[in-house]
């Protein structure tokens, strides 16, 4: 195979970014996908994503039994397509709060203040609505409104702004608190992902080659550089590939540790069980991972008027045909289509949960929804303080990591949780809502709960939200995994950019940040390029 300046290792969030941006630089890239392609009318028709979940386009990675969570086994799905999560997401645009990066700052990544990534958000975004200073209008990811929205979904707004909540236009703008709907990364009716959106703009490229349903198995580490990959092809042996410049790992927060450590950078014990040599003993590898989890509310509605059944029969056939001819309707929603964040004490603080609303009931990989037609409240703790650890089973690829999530070992977390779930019941019980919802599901139709009777329910009912990171975490101290450039430690010509890199996990959704760490990445490269 011929040398290429750089390779990429992901072709999700990030990874199309860094791709995009080093074609357009004029370097030649290797783009690999452990996935397949983009291909599937499910990914790009925004409301029928969570039909690709559970398919061979997702991951479904599982933790070891949870002690803080009724010894429950948790899945965390991620993507395993072009585009990554961008491709089976929930499309919402979210970049976190201005002090998540100032808090990155003050730990010690200087160059990753608000200041710092701001112009970069800024730089990705063409919004087609909001034009302010926080506000790019030219960028490749395409920001906008949904033109649909679900009855139920407004009555929730309504509800949180009767309750207390001030409504917002702008979840991004200078406060993320409020109630209001969300903007997604879609455009004229289609989501907008990483790949249909910085991905595409470069495909007609002679400098590049994707090569999907390519799974890395180990970094091709000579003399201290990292030189290239070696790759386990469809239906074809393993192959190497070498590049002149640098390799970058945008292969997740569960993918990219695994992958350096079977290549020998990790936790020096840990690896030598594995009969691995030792390249870095990198004893933060796979440790710090952080996770939001959501504990759904639920109400029953007095009538029939939640998404439940439409995907089937007549409603199906109608919702299509009206957004086939004008990509119009509820097939052309995010469904996810209004939300809120609040600060849960009280104190009018800063938010430290958000709320994704369902207009109907959800379950989750190891249950069903409940049953009937009802709302989903959905509150997720965004600065979790629970940490985990990802380890290797064995020196096989293609053996899953021992995922130990930690989900609510940290005592704070629960507490968090518990006064998102009684602020979720009150928004349930107040404006429209007091009059469209029949009762709670799964919880005592009452006024008072105890926190005890709270928290049971939250170990019983949470999920993740499929936002892993902090597992090579960034900083200038010694014992971070990649410099304030993304460069791994103790191995030249090796950068991570994705989630893993987080010092703490940002509040809010976490597409756009990756997407932003893609971009600050591919800037950090150029800067010092030699190829």
């Amino acid at each position: 195979m011929r040398e290429f300046d750089y390779i990429v290792v992901g072709a999700g969030s990030a990874g199309c970014a860094v791709t995009c941006r080093l074609i357009q630089a004029g370097h030649s890239v290797l783009l690999l996908e452990a996935g397949a392609k983009d291909n599937h009318p499910f990914i790009h028709i925004p409301a029928t994503f969570f039909k690709v979940h559970g398919t061979h386009r997702t991951w479904r990675y599982e933790t070891v039994s949870q002690s803080y969570v009724n010894g429950r086994q948790m899945y965390i799905p991620q993507g395993r397509t072009l585009g990554g999560g961008s491709s089976v997401n929930g499309m919402i645009y979210i970049r976190g709060q201005a002090e998540d990066y100032e808090e990155w700052k003050k730990a010690g990544c200087t160059q990753w203040g608000w200041d710092d990534v701001l112009p970069v958000f800024k730089r990705s975004e063409c919004n087609r609505r909001l034009n302010t200073a926080l506000h790019g209008n030219d960028g490749p990811l395409v920001v906008s409104d949904n033109t649909h929205c679900h009855p139920l979904s407004k009555a929730f707004v309504d509800s949180a702004v009767a309750y207390g909540l001030p409504f917002t236009d702008d979840f991004n703008g200078p406060t993320q608190a409020g109630a209001g709907y969300y903007q997604t990364t879609t455009r004229n009716g289609r989501r907008g992902s990483s790949a249909a959106t910085y991905l595409k703009a470069v495909l007609p490229s002679p400098l590049l080659q994707v090569l999907t349903h390519a799974g890395v198995e180990q970094l091709l580490i000579e003399s201290g550089r990292a030189v290239g990959v070696r790759a386990s092809l469809h239906k074809q042996p393993a192959a190497e590939f070498r590049c002149r410049g640098e390799v970058i790992l945008a292969a997740g927060a569960v993918a990219t540790p695994k992958l350096l450590m079977l290549s020998g950078i990790g936790p020096a014990d840990e690896l030598r069980q594995h009969g691995i040599g030792v390249v870095v003993d990198a004893s933060q590898v796979g440790k710090n991972f952080q996770d939001h989890l959501t504990s759904s509310v639920y109400g029953r509605t007095r009538a029939p008027i939640s998404l439940l059944g439409q995907d089937k029969g007549i409603s199906a056939i109608g919702h299509g045909l009206k957004y086939l001819y004008g990509r119009k309707g509820l097939l052309s929603s995010n469904v996810i289509e209004s939300g809120a964040f609040f600060d849960s004490t009280g104190a009018g603080g800063r938010p430290d949960i958000q709320i994704h609303m369902t207009p109907t009931l959800v379950g989750d990989v190891d249950r069903p929804p409940p049953e009937g037609h009802g709302i989903s409240i959905n509150p997720c703790a965004l600065r979790p303080k629970s940490r985990g650890t990802a380890r290797l089973r064995s020196n096989n690829p293609r053996d899953p990591l021992w995922l130990d999530a930690g989900f609510l070992s940290h005592p704070e977390d629960l507490a968090t949780m518990i006064r998102g779930v009684r602020i979720s019941l009150e928004i349930l019980r107040s404006g429209p809502l007091a009059e469209l919802i029949e009762s709670p599901i799964l919880l005592p139709n009452r006024r008072e709960y105890s926190d005890q009777a709270l928290a049971d329910h939250i170990r019983r009912v949470c999920k993740t939200v499929f936002h892993p990171s902090g597992t090579c975490r960034m900083g200038s101290d010694e014992h971070s995994v990649v410099d304030q450039q993304l460069k791994v430690r103790g191995v030249e010509g090796l950068r991570i950019a994705d989630a893993s890199i987080m010092p703490s996990l940002i509040s809010g959704n976490t597409n756009a940040p990756c997407i932003m760490i893609g971009e600050r990445c591919t800037d950090f490269i150029l800067q010092g390029a030699t190829v």
